[in-house]
């Protein structure tokens, strides 16, 4: 048995079974560094990219210290963004789906307060949550935080940047000082050493050597000097890589809907996305952009927090990033799980006090490239495969995946191979099919039932 391997751990026997079944054996870097030390009650500092493993370390951590039998919140878990939230306790959820009658929620904004504030009442042992709605439950009294054991600040710079440092303390304050407290990071900025020194009791530090994944990032440089002609750099770039997914960072709002607009005109499926989308926009963007409607999406950093695409092909930096720390986080989105990815960063002559900070971290000399032939430009736009239909029904209708793929591919549908992602929320349902059969879906959906029920359905 070796000591990276999750039987050489003392873990409940339910949680080892169910590790198991989800063929979960060998612990990840990060796994294997923090887990001895949280199943041990001591504080940690984890710092390791998302996609390293560490909702597992901490979820095990959590479920272990578990009292399934007390119906109060024992555990919380901080995100900075909702959509991280939801990836956490889906995953809590498969670590803990061999314990039963176990309650984990997810609070978080952009949906209603009252369903939130039901599912409270009933007890819930695990809250899954971004810290301002967490502050708001708990400034109703709809959230008590008295019995918490485990505190866990996910992404915790990120929290930090954007802002929640008075959101953390005020939550900090409700829970007992008598606590776990795990800080998973995937840079370790000064911001997190003066909290962590404030609310941790002697925190053991974990620190994954290859967490920024250099070894599975492909990095390339291009001095540009005049902004007119990045735009031409990303079209040759993504005609030369023919990347299936790729996430263009851009330093302010506008940029991103500028380029995002440009390139749709030449043929690219893209989307900006930015703080000034309204949430159900926000989702849908993401929506399209994972089941593969949209190939390029344009975002800021803010906006592209907590945003978790598997296989993620390339990341293109319009500018350079402000700094070091927040150029390793965009290109660490890439070259996950052991696969290559591409990071294409555009700079100017007045960045070169950035690149040469660049440069001391790397370990390397940072030099321009050319950039591919003008010639490339006259190939077909990597066209998006799939096309996106919404329906007005989702879990609160009760409709499952099952019963979106069952009226696709029923008598004279589609075939099940033609159907891609199928995504729920609480009032609408997304699915992927087929660009070339987008219109035959949408008859067998518009003119077909749902649950005995009829939905209207439209491709967006």
């Amino acid at each position: 048995m070796t000591t990276s391997s999750f039987a050489s751990l003392n873990l409940n026997p339910v949680l080892m079974d169910n590790l198991a079944t989800l063929s979960y054996h060998e612990m990840t870097p990060i796994q294997a560094q923090s887990l001895p030390l949280i199943l041990n009650t001591q504080d940690v500092i984890a710092q390791g990219k998302t996609g390293s493993g560490k909702t597992a370390a901490f979820g095990l951590g959590l479920l272990q210290k578990l009292n399934i039998r007390k119906f109060k919140v024992q555990a919380l878990v901080l995100c900075p963004t909702r959509e991280l939230a939801d990836q956490v306790s889906k995953e809590i959820r498969r670590l803990a789906r061999a314990i039963p009658n176990i309650k984990i929620l997810t609070l978080t904004g952009g949906v209603a307060f009252g369903p939130q504030v039901g599912s409270l009442e009933h007890g819930v042992h695990i809250v899954v949550g971004t810290p301002g709605r967490i502050e708001d439950h708990l400034s109703r009294g709809t959230l008590k935080l008295r019995d918490v054991q485990t505190l866990v600040l996910d992404e915790a710079d990120r929290m930090l940047d954007m802002g929640f440092q008075d959101q953390i303390e005020n939550i900090i304050d409700e829970i007992p000082s008598e606590r776990q407290t795990l800080f998973f990071s995937a840079t370790f900025p000064p911001k997190i050493e003066a909290i962590s020194s404030r609310i941790m009791r002697k925190p053991k530090m974990v620190k994954v050597s290859s967490q920024h994944g250099d070894d599975t990032i492909e990095q390339h440089f291009y001095k540009i000097n005049d902004s007119a002609q990045r735009l031409t750099a990303i079209r040759l770039l993504l005609s030369q890589f023919k990347s299936e997914s790729t996430v263009i960072f851009c330093n302010m709002k506008v940029e991103t809907q500028e380029v995002a607009s440009a390139l749709k005109k030449y043929g690219f499926s893209s989307a900006a996305l930015n703080g000034d989308l309204e949430q159900k926009d926000r989702d849908q963007t993401l929506v399209k952009f994972s089941n593969k409607t949209i190939n390029v999406l344009v975002a800021t950093d803010v906006a592209a927090r907590g945003l978790d695409i598997e296989k993620l092909d390339m990341v293109i930096n319009y500018q350079l990033a402000h700094d070091t720390e927040q150029h390793i986080h965009r290109i660490g989105r890439t070259g996950r799980a052991g696969s290559t990815g591409i990071a294409c960063t555009f700079y100017s002559n007045k960045d070169d006090y950035r690149i040469s900070l660049l440069e001391d971290y790397l370990q390397k000399k940072i030099s321009s490239e050319s950039l591919p032939p003008q010639s490339i430009l006259s190939n077909e736009p990597n066209k998006a495969p799939m096309a996106t239909l919404q329906i007005t029904g989702g879990k609160k209708q009760k409709v499952r995946p099952g019963d979106i793929l069952g009226a696709l591919t029923g008598k004279q549908g589609i075939e099940g191979k033609q159907v891609g992602k199928i995504t729920i929320f609480d009032n609408h349902a997304y699915v992927a099919v087929n660009r070339d059969v987008a219109n035959a879906a949408l008859d067998k959906l518009s003119n077909g039932k749902l649950k005995g029920r009829n939905f209207r359905v439209r491709k967006i």
